[in-house]
């Protein structure tokens, strides 16, 4: 089959890949549609040593596996848990210390024609759901999972610091809460996205200083940390949304003088997300850029690592 795979760092198309070979339990997958994530443009930076084929965020059509899903539309949890070690006896999976993660750890991801993951992961799409926006079901989680970690309130005064394409997923969530929200970035052009859904919207020198209850950065840069910090008054919550590729450089004084909370927030629950997206409660269309053929997955790439752009779509078995 064809895929796109990274080894050191280096991209390929490659189409001499095995289709996977599917354990109990699993499911096979072909691929109809797959976005290009932050995360895959920092692995191939070499965020974190992987080798394989890329990609996490999928819709696709069960072949194999559990019979009630057979010729259905489905998309999937990226964590693959083991079901034993303490996370998940606890409920908490995603921390599994014997995961596989979809094309990130140690499991092939979804740039190719097939995959394989546990039936467990599996969410079937409902009909009113596009392919196309169902590719954001992840994404959209993980968007959500900040509503799992903390609660907000209509009165807690909420920043999200980027205009990407996941701040534009966290601002959607959260306006969502009724909490009072600016969302902050450089680029008119999509912010404009955000303040055509009502959404009140910025620039730096628009964020008073110590005046937040909640900030969320989504920028995954030192610059994006620091207006974050700064923009919370004291004990106020500060939710990192972002992979960092390299080092960050923070004051560790002030966050211990104004006592602030730092959470880190990852995956999120996929039913909440499909739902959301079916209510179209959350607009994801005007995030695509661009589509390609995973014949053309380097030209991809390409285009998802140019500056200021959105979404880029891999139509795989269309």
């Amino acid at each position: 089959m064809k895929g796109i795979w990274l080894e050191n760092q280096q991209l390929q198309l490659r189409t001499d890949i095995p289709v996977p070979e599917v354990p109990a339990g699993e499911a096979l997958i072909r691929v109809l549609s797959a976005g290009i994530c932050n995360t895959d443009l920092e692995l191939k930076r070499g965020y974190y040593p992987y080798t394989g084929i890329l990609g996490h965020e999928f819709v696709g059509v069960v072949e194999q596996g559990d019979e009630n899903l057979i010729n259905k539309r489905v998309v999937g949890e990226i964590n693959a848990a083991c079901g034993y070690c303490r996370f998940c006896l606890q409920k908490q999976p995603t921390h599994c210390e014997n995961r596989t993660v979809l094309g990130i750890v140690n499991r092939h991801g979804a740039f190719a024609d097939y995959l394989s993951l546990p039936v467990k992961n599996l969410h079937v799409v409902p009909d009113r759901i596009t392919t196309e926006v169902a590719t954001f079901t992840e994404p959209v989680a993980a968007a959500l999972e900040i509503q799992q970690q903390i609660q907000i309130h209509p009165s807690d005064r909420v920043l999200v610091v980027g205009d990407g394409k996941l701040g534009q997923l966290v601002a959607q969530t959260l306006a969502l809460t009724g909490c009072d929200l600016l969302a902050i970035g450089r680029h008119q052009s999509k912010l404009a996205n955000l303040e055509a859904k009502g959404i009140k919207v910025g620039f730096v020198d628009d964020v008073k200083e110590r005046s937040f209850d909640i900030a969320v950065e989504c920028t995954g840069n030192d610059i994006g940390f620091d207006i974050a910090r700064r923009a919370l008054r004291p004990r106020g919550t500060l939710v990192l949304k972002s992979t960092y590729a390299g080092k960050l450089s923070i004051d560790a004084s002030a966050l211990v003088v104004d006592e602030i909370t730092l959470i880190g927030s990852r995956c999120g629950a996929f039913a909440p997300a499909l739902e959301l997206l079916a209510q179209g409660k959350v607009d994801v269309i005007p995030l695509i850029h661009s589509r390609f053929p995973l014949t053309d997955g380097l030209a991809a790439f390409e285009v998802a690592q140019t500056k200021g752009v959105m979404k880029v779509l891999l139509a795989i078995n269309d």
